[in-house]
């Protein structure tokens, strides 16, 4: 049977399964439907929920991979950097150093990033962006720091910076042969990103697969260096308070990367693996799917209980919940 893409499945709605209810008052008002692969650590499917060999758009559950990519092609970047050139940041003021000391360290500055003009999305910053007159600019984007190590690899290697986002570009070729190697399978189709970076899709069991490459690499390796930096510094990869760092918080030796259309991707550190896409892109389905799907994987439920209920209010107070229904 061949892999069918979403958007022919999403002619069909019924096509994709339940997983998520959302439940007021113990009334079942609506649904999000999607896809689910569960991975056991041989790598064999434990659970899938539709079509695992679908070919999805990843987003920034790809960054892991574009992070390996570059590294393998002579970027030097560790610990917090190197989590941030894998991030989705928010642009709190530790974030906008860091990507500036990226660029600092390959002789640039913020006029060399190809992201778009942003403003942070963290409260406390977006207060203070406010409070003094600033502009909205490329690096409050959230993709500047993947974007700041695309042109320091670029710059390293003599290769040009200004045309880095081109997909023929020795970065993004670089890119593109680390997915293929860490998903097993070659790419199915490219895309442009909201940053404005070529996108890579592939399957979603070859998200998972790739997540289980990152954290069973040995030490060292390109892939585990990522894996490691992210894990280390998990505020780097999103923001303090934001699902991926609280999830990496919570969940001893998690890898875990979400991306823009509610795609979720993680590994345990025994090679126990998930990846899901929630149809219709609803981030709130998002901390309540990735819960049960990590309980489903035996991740005590203590440990995610901290981030995957998702309350429905009814008068400001708790009358229901979004409910995962899958498998």
């Amino acid at each position: 049977m061949p892999a069918t893409s979403p958007a022919a499945l999403a002619m069909d709605a019924e096509a994709l399964p339940v997983l998520a209810e959302i439940v007021r008052s113990g009334f079942v008002e609506g649904v999000h439907r999607g896809m689910l692969v569960l991975l056991d650590p041989d790598g064999s499917v434990a659970l899938e929920v539709g079509d695992a060999r679908t070919v999805l758009l990843p987003r920034s559950s790809n960054k892991p991979m574009q992070a390996t990519g570059m590294l393998e092609a002579g970027l030097e970047l560790d610990g917090e950097l190197l989590a941030i050139a894998a991030g989705s940041h928010t642009a709190q003021s530790f974030h906008i150093d860091a990507v500036r000391k990226i660029l600092a360290g390959a002789g640039l500055d913020e006029d060399a990033l190809r992201t778009p003009a942003a403003r942070p999305s963290d409260e406390a910053a977006l207060a203070r962006f406010y409070r003094d007159g600033a502009a909205d600019a490329p690096i409050y984007f959230n993709c500047s720091g993947k974007h700041a190590a695309m042109l320091a690899t670029s710059a390293r290697n003599g290769w040009p910076t200004a045309s880095y986002l081109d997909p023929a570009h020795p970065v993004q070729l670089a890119a593109r042969a680390a997915v293929e190697r860490l998903t097993g399978e070659p790419v199915r189709a490219v895309a442009v990103d909201g940053c404005g970076a070529p996108l890579f899709g592939f399957s979603l069991a070859g998200l998972a697969r790739a997540f289980r490459a990152c954290v069973l690499a040995g030490p060292g390796t390109p892939e585990r260096r990522v894996a490691d930096a992210m894990r280390a510094h998990p505020q780097y990869v999103s923001g303090d308070g934001a699902l991926d760092a609280l999830v990496m918080r919570a969940v001893p030796g998690l890898l875990a990367k979400a991306g823009a259309e509610a795609v979720y991707a993680a590994a345990l550190p025994d090679g126990r693996a998930l990846a899901f896409k929630i149809d219709d892109g609803a981030k709130r389905a998002v901390p309540a799917v990735l819960a049960e799907a990590l309980r489903r994987l035996d991740v005590p439920a203590a440990e995610v209980a901290g981030f995957g209920k998702v309350p429905l209010l009814g008068g400001g107070v708790p009358v229901g919940e979004l409910r995962p229904v899958f498998g």
